[in-house]
């Protein structure tokens, strides 16, 4: 499954942040943790953020990446990969209710 998330003014190591603790505690354990911030070619006191998580499964196999771009004034997006049969739904639905549950003011929506 894949969940595409797009946050307007939101700070992207903020994200990061409360996107790693959510997923941690659906009991998986963090695998990499890869945050850069990069200033922007055309101005270099404005920066755009990237970050990738990986997560794991008790048995050690990955279960969930996340990839993150963005910058604090404008776009934040999120990609999430889950995979089904390593991360159940059973899961999957409380961490998107807590992603939800703090960010989903600032979400994007589809029109």
């Amino acid at each position: 499954m894949q969940i595409k998330k797009t946050y307007l003014n939101v700070k992207p190591e903020l994200l990061h942040d409360e996107l790693k603790d959510f997923v941690i505690k659906q009991g998986v354990a963090l695998g990499e943790d890869k945050l850069e911030t990069l200033s922007i070619p055309t101005d270099s006191s404005s920066f755009i953020s990237r970050s990738t998580l990986t997560f794991v499964n008790p048995a050690g196999k990955e279960c969930l990446r996340a990839h993150l771009v963005g910058m604090n004034i404008g776009e934040t997006k999120l990609m999430i990969d889950i995979d089904d049969g390593l991360f159940p739904a059973e899961k999957t639905k409380p961490l998107l209710e807590d992603i939800d549950f703090i960010f989903s003011s600032y979400e994007v929506k589809a029109k």
